[in-house]
C-alpha cells in the first residue's frame, strides 16, 4: 500500500501567464506558495477474489472490470497508458473540498502518479512529476489549464516560478526570515465562498481573452518582481503586498465576465470595509476560496463581517507531493 499526500496551493501574482496561449509567445511567471492543506491518496494492488477488478473511491464509488469504464477522467487517462497485470484499489481524501481555486485537480494528478511510481518502486523526481501532470491534463485529458498548479503540487514552498517560451519552466524559492515569514502568512485569511466550479470552464473564456488582455496580463505579470522584491527585502512593509493584491484583482476580475459574480463582489466589499488591504478569488475564478491580506488588529472585524462563511487557517508546506507510507 502507497500513500501520498500533496498539497494545494494559493496564487498570489501573475495568474493567466501560465496558460501556454500567453507564456508560449511572451513568456510568464507566477509567486505564489503550497499550502499545509492536502489531497490524499492511498493505493493498493487489489486482490483477485472480488467481483470487479478496480476499485475507485472519491465523492463515488466506482467498480469496474476496464480501465474504460473508470468515469473519473484522471484515473481513467492516467491507468489507460499503464499495462496492469493487476487491478487496483485507489482512494482519494481530500482536508478542503475540490473545484474551489486551489490547484485540487492538479494535486490529484501529481499524487496519483506519485502513488504509482512508488507501487512499481520507481523514483520521480519533482520537475518529472510537474512534466508529467501537465502533460495528462493538457495533452491527454485537453483541460483548459496553465502550468503552475502542477508545479506547486510537485514542489510546494514559497516560489517565484518562470515560464519560459520553450514550454521550459524554473522555480525559484524564495528566501526569506522565519519572522517574516510568520507575518506574511499571519496576515493572510482564506474563506470559502461556498461556490463550487469547474475551472477549466472559466479557464476557457479567460483563454480566449488573452489576445484582447495584453496590457492587463502584462502588468499582473510584473507585479511578480515587485512583490518578491517586497517579501525578499526586510526594509520593505509587508503591507504594501495587501495593497498589490488588491489592484491584481481589480485587473483579474476584468479578464472575463465569469470570473466574478455581484456575490463575490460583496464578499470582497464587505471584507474591505471591515479592514481588509485587499485580497483575490483564487483559481479561476467565478468560485471557490477568497484570499484577503489583513493586519493583525483587523481580522477580528472581517472576521465577524463574514461570520457566514467558513475561514481556514493556513501555513507554507515546503514539502511538495510525497510518499507518507509506503508498505509491501
Amino acid at each position: 500500500m502507497i500513500i501520498t499526500r500533496t498539497p494545494f496551493r494559493v496564487s498570489l501574482f501573475g495568474g493567466g501567464s501560465d496558460y501556454p496561449a500567453w507564456f508560449e509567445q511572451h513568456g510568464g511567471e507566477v509567486l505564489g506558495f503550497s499550502i499545509n492543506k492536502y489531497c490524499y491518496i492511498t493505493l493498493r494492488e487489489l486482490p483477485a477474489f472480488f467481483e470487479h477488478k478496480h476499485r475507485i473511491v472519491y465523492s463515488k464509488f466506482e467498480h469496474v472490470q476496464e480501465v474504460d469504464e473508470i468515469q473519473h477522467p484522471v484515473v481513467r487517462a492516467v491507468l489507460s497508458e499503464m499495462t496492469l497485470e493487476h487491478g487496483l484499489e485507489i482512494h482519494h481524501d481530500g482536508d478542503l473540498p475540490a473545484r474551489t481555486g486551489l490547484g485540487s485537480s492538479s494535486s490529484f494528478t501529481a499524487g496519483l502518479l506519485k502513488a504509482l511510481a512508488g507501487l512499481e518502486r520507481r523514483y520521480v523526481d519533482k520537475r518529472t512529476l510537474a512534466l508529467e501532470s501537465i502533460r495528462i491534463e493538457q495533452k491527454v485529458l485537453r483541460e483548459a489549464v496553465g502550468n503552475q498548479d502542477q508545479i506547486w503540487a510537485s514542489y510546494g514552498g514559497l516560489n517565484r516560478i518562470f515560464f519560459h517560451q520553450g514550454r521550459d519552466f524554473e522555480v525559484d524559492p524564495i528566501i526569506i526570515s522565519k519572522e517574516r515569514k510568520q507575518q506574511l502568512v499571519g496576515s493572510f485569511m482564506l474563506f470559502f465562498t461556498g461556490i463550487s466550479r469547474f475551472a477549466s470552464e472559466v479557464a476557457q473564456k479567460k483563454i480566449e481573452n488573452l489576445g484582447k488582455k495584453e496590457a492587463e496580463i502584462t502588468r499582473m505579470v510584473d507585479m511578480v518582481s515587485t512583490a518578491h522584491e517586497i517579501l525578499v527585502n526586510p526594509n520593505e512593509d509587508l503591507l504594501q503586498i495587501g495593497a498589490l493584491l488588491h489592484e491584481s484583482w481589480m485587473l483579474k476580475r476584468g479578464l472575463s465576465d465569469v470570473v466574478t459574480s455581484s456575490h463575490i463582489d460583496g464578499i470582497y466589499q464587505s471584507a474591505r470595509e471591515a479592514g481588509a488591504l485587499g485580497g483575490k478569488l483564487l483559481g479561476a475564478g467565478g468560485g471557490g476560496f477568497m484570499l484577503f491580506y489583513v493586519e493583525p488588529e483587523n481580522q477580528q472585524s472581517v472576521r465577524e463581517r463574514l461570520s457566514g462563511l467558513i475561514e481556514v487557517d493556513i501555513d507554507i508546506d515546503y514539502d511538495g507531493c510525497k510518499i507518507i507510507f509506503c508498505e509491501n
